[in-house]
């Protein structure tokens, strides 16, 4: 597995990981019905650090990492992760977090902050929270999921 910077050659992969994603509607807060190229154009959005894990010429995940906020807190960063449903438990996910930690130090970050991860996405807050991240606030019934109905969002945070 190694992990480099998105090139626009990735564009179809990419795509293609994000798609299910946002059409299943369970754990990021867009649009379901959003079009394929609206979700790269959101992905790879201005300031975002795009990267993605290949393996034997394959994508098998892709995350961001970009400044939560501007100003005073712009020391902090924010990061996003998809990773190819049949990569799933592989480690993809965990090796894109060291990356990223990684590269957010390197960026000149002084904390990641995950600002809506949903409670239900169990295997997410796992690997977080085994990352060193911690439960700072949670948001009673903030994310409609599709089948569970309102569930909590956490706001998750850790220190570089």
């Amino acid at each position: 597995m190694r992990i480099r910077a998105y090139e626009t050659r990735d564009a179809v992969a990419v795509t293609a990981m994000l798609m299910p994603v946002f059409r299943a509607g369970d754990t990021y807060t867009i649009d379901p019905e959003i079009a394929p190229d609206a979700a790269l154009a959101y992905w790879t959005g201005p300031e975002r650090h795009v990267f993605v894990v290949e393996d034997d010429g394959r994508l098998l995940g892709t995350y961001y990492v970009v400044r939560n906020q501007k100003g005073g807190g712009s020391h902090v960063c924010n990061c996003g992760f998809v990773t190819d449903p049949q990569a799933r438990g592989k480690g993809v996910a965990r090796a894109m977090l060291d990356h990223a930690l990684a590269k957010a130090r390197e960026l000149g970050f002084r904390a990641m902050q995950f600002n809506f991860v949903v409670a239900t996405n169990t295997r997410a807050i796992a690997i977080w929270e085994g990352a060193g991240f911690e439960v700072v606030g949670r948001l009673p019934g903030a994310f409609r999921h599709p089948e569970q109905g309102y569930v909590d969002a956490l706001v998750m945070y850790r220190a570089l």
